[in-house]
């Protein structure tokens, strides 16, 4: 399938000071979650809608044999989509045995944060609940959101 993008993080390793991320674009904002929560990163494929899902769940994928549910976050967090649709990607997770996917605009790339550029916020000027960040990073000028993936998947 050559349509498909698919990077399979294993292996990653975070040490007591620093932290992987993977960085994307959601809107005009830029965020981030832990690379090792994150199984793969797809190109968009077809979504199948499930009824009565709730409005922010675009439906379910068929990932070599899982079934996986899609979140999209603009519509979770009431931000307007941005880029090219080509660019768009589906970050796939793994939270013990639950397999989630969201919806971004664009994948920037995987950094590493040290831990003491992460400031830890309870209130972000920002259109998303506060529950759903972990923190703030500052990656020389720019910020990044750090979302707290279990609190936007409930689990």
């Amino acid at each position: 399938m050559e349509d498909m993008l698919s990077l399979r993080f294993q292996n990653s390793v975070s040490s007591g000071n620093e932290i992987q991320v993977v960085a994307f674009q959601l809107g005009k904002e830029e965020y981030a979650v832990d690379i090792l929560n994150v199984q793969e990163i797809n190109r968009l494929l077809n979504i199948t809608r499930v009824p009565r899902a709730e409005k922010h769940i675009d439906g379910v994928i068929n990932l070599r044999g899982n079934i996986i549910p899609v979140i999209n976050l603009h519509k979770k967090f009431n931000l307007q989509s941005s880029g090219n649709e080509e660019d768009k990607r589906i970050i796939v997770f793994e939270f013990e045995d639950v397999k989630a996917g969201i919806i971004v605009d664009e994948v920037s790339e995987v950094l590493r944060l040290n831990t003491a550029d992460i400031e830890a916020t309870d209130r972000v000027y920002n259109s998303i609940n506060a529950d759903h960040i972990k923190g703030i990073a500052k990656v020389q000028e720019r910020l990044l959101i750090l979302l707290d993936l279990q609190k936007i998947l409930d689990l």
